[in-house]
């Protein structure tokens, strides 16, 4: 009886254990962002003041987007290398029209129109073509940036049209308008993602997509519309960011698809496939954003902020790794 009762103890210790394990990897990113944040509290006094937080969420709105519709083309298994020549390309076409019209409002809708166009182009190439999401989205990379720079002739296009700037630089509250779109896009991408048949669906081809197309999951169209998302995102973090700058750059995008993808992995969203959630993908972004922010005002040598970033990032990989395992 002893032994019996000896054996059930250790099992439900072994077992408290295994939930404690699991949860950790579950919510390391938030783990992570509460320690971050309390060491920055500590350490420098002008961190929580309303103006750096405030910073903070304007500075990171584009790749708060980016990065959240970025999070239906990693749960598919796909990935997305061009979001940032497409931020690039509607950024210009939208600098390009509020010069040449005058129309502030056709100039800024049309950021996200085209990132759209761009985004179905793309789910189009890979699935028709049947063309792995890796390569075929660098290669779209480089045709955008390629437009971009031809629509330009190179040079940047500055914009001095009335009420250009409003989207964002303009404030409600303290706060800026911006950050209140980053909000509503974010919300609306959860509820698209977590409550949706099409959220499902996603999750679905990412974990099996044979298994998903037996089930009657339509897994080219879902795949189309998980790329013309992340597109549609991309344009509207280029309206938010020319707004802001005033200037349409052909380069303003280079190397935020890869901020958003690492932001995505950090976050915990599976590099495989299958597993993820918006709410990580924007905790992913704050996280690093966090770590510049902490090196800027602790005075700390900026070359070392990629490497710390590099090996958390690294350790995020680790953990999605072993929690597939255990899967």
């Amino acid at each position: 009886m002893s032994e019996a009762v000896n054996t059930t103890a250790t099992q439900t210790r072994a077992r408290r254990k295994f939930s404690i394990t699991e949860l950790a990897i579950e919510y390391a990113v938030l783990l992570l962002l509460a320690a971050i944040l309390i060491a920055l509290a500590i350490l420098s006094p002008s961190f929580f003041t309303f103006g750096n937080i405030v910073n903070i969420l304007n500075q990171n709105t584009p790749l708060v987007i980016i990065a959240a519709a970025g999070t239906f083309v990693i749960i598919s298994g796909n990935f997305d290398l061009s979001t940032g020549a497409i931020y690039g390309v509607a950024g210009v076409v939208s600098a390009w029209l509020a010069v040449t019209t005058g129309n502030v409002w056709l100039a800024l809708l049309a950021a996200p129109v085209i990132g759209l166009v761009l985004g179905a182009f793309n789910g189009v190439v890979i699935t028709k073509l049947r063309v792995h999401s890796f390569l075929a989205t660098l290669a779209s990379s480089m045709i955008f940036t390629t437009i971009a720079v031809l629509i330009t002739g190179g040079s940047l296009i500055t914009v001095t049209t009335p009420g250009f700037t409003a989207l964002g630089r303009n404030r409600i509250g303290g706060i800026f308008i911006a950050v209140f779109v980053m909000i509503v896009v974010v919300a609306l991408l959860w509820f698209v993602l977590s409550r949706t048949v099409f959220g499902r669906h996603v999750y679905a081809i990412g974990g099996n997509p044979e298994a998903a197309e037996l089930s009657g999951v339509q897994v080219t169209r879902t795949r189309i519309v998980v790329f013309v998302l992340s597109g549609l995102a991309a344009g509207a973090a280029a309206a938010i960011g020319v707004s802001r700058i005033s200037s349409g750059q052909p380069l303003a995008g280079a190397g935020l698809e890869l901020s958003a993808i690492a932001a995505v992995i950090l976050g915990g969203t599976s590099i495989y496939g299958g597993i993820g959630a918006v709410w990580r993908s924007v905790a992913g972004v704050f996280l690093i954003a966090l770590i510049g922010n902490g090196f800027d005002l602790l005075n700390l040598n900026p070359q070392l902020k990629d490497m710390v970033t590099g090996f958390i990032i690294l350790a995020a990989v680790g953990l999605s790794a072993a929690g597939r395992r255990k899967r």
